[in-house]
């Protein structure tokens, strides 16, 4: 409250997008060797959202006819805390074991946030070629291509290393969350499009789960990475949807309040969602 009008939200997400979240990308993305055998997790995953993703494409076009609350309806709920949140539920559920294949799915959704994500948020704002040159300007995704070699060809940083990519990764979460809070406490719920509201909501936890379940229950594979899968599609909606949402000026507390939502329905959707894993 004091220090709303003094704060220049842009300039925080400048400095955590093109400068901290390299360090959180090449830290989560070193700190574990990453095994090309795990590759099938991700690869149904990237499946599942791209059915997802032309799906919402062609129904949101339908439903929106403001381009932003189109970008935001499109991409938003695709977009899931597959990491912070996705991984330590995943332990929770399945145990240790369940890492490798939550470390691939989480680098995949990574793809997923600054390609498909950057352009869609792009298009609130900007046209079609400049949305895919937005793609290739972010340091993110170099960073973690070129972390993914690094650790494919065996690279294992020092202690100094870890602990600076560390100190950065952790300025990044934290500056996230700040970020996520400036925008919290400007954001009226009430006024957000309630169209917008239901349908991101309804996507993530109805016809998302929905398709999810009947690709994986109709493939030949272990029922952990079934359920692994699963749940870290059910994740709601990852903070990283406000700095792009802020970044390309596309409707930012319109995002922190859907992310906002999204996160008080997962506390109940999970208790659903754990009961059905006994089915895939």
């Amino acid at each position: 409250m004091s220090f709303k009008d003094q704060i220049d939200d842009k300039t925080i997400t400048l400095i955590n997008v093109y400068f901290l979240q390299v360090f959180l990308t090449f830290w989560g993305l070193l700190i574990r060797p990453i095994d090309i055998t795990l590759l099938y997790a991700p690869s149904i995953y990237l499946g599942i959202v791209v059915v997802l993703l032309l799906v919402s494409v062609v129904v949101a076009k339908k439903l929106f006819e403001s381009p932003k609350e189109y970008s935001i309806a499109t991409v938003a709920a695709i977009i899931g805390n597959t990491g912070n949140l996705g991984i330590p539920i995943n332990i929770a559920i399945f145990g240790e074991e369940s890492i490798p294949y939550t470390t691939v799915v989480n680098l995949m959704n990574v793809f997923v946030v600054y390609t498909v994500g950057v352009f869609y948020y792009s298009r609130g704002s900007f046209d079609t070629k400049t949305s895919l040159l937005n793609i290739v300007k972010l340091p993110i995704l170099w960073a973690a291509i070129l972390a993914i070699l690094l650790s494919i060809y065996g690279y294992k940083p020092s202690g100094v290393v870890l602990n600076t990519l560390m100190m950065g990764a952790y300025a990044s979460m934290t500056m996230q969350l700040f970020l996520f809070g400036i925008y919290l406490y400007g954001t009226k719920i009430q006024e957000i499009s309630k169209t917008l509201v239901i349908w991101v909501l309804t996507f993530k936890f109805l016809l998302l789960p929905a398709i999810a379940f009947l690709v994986l229950v109709n493939i030949e594979l272990d029922p952990m990475i079934k359920g692994i899968i699963f749940i870290e599609l059910m994740m709601p909606l990852a903070v990283a949807n406000v700095n792009l949402a802020s970044l390309y000026d596309c409707s930012p507390r319109v995002v922190t309040a859907l992310v906002f939502l999204s996160s008080v329905v997962f506390l109940g959707v999970i208790f659903v969602a754990v009961e059905v894993l006994a089915y895939l």
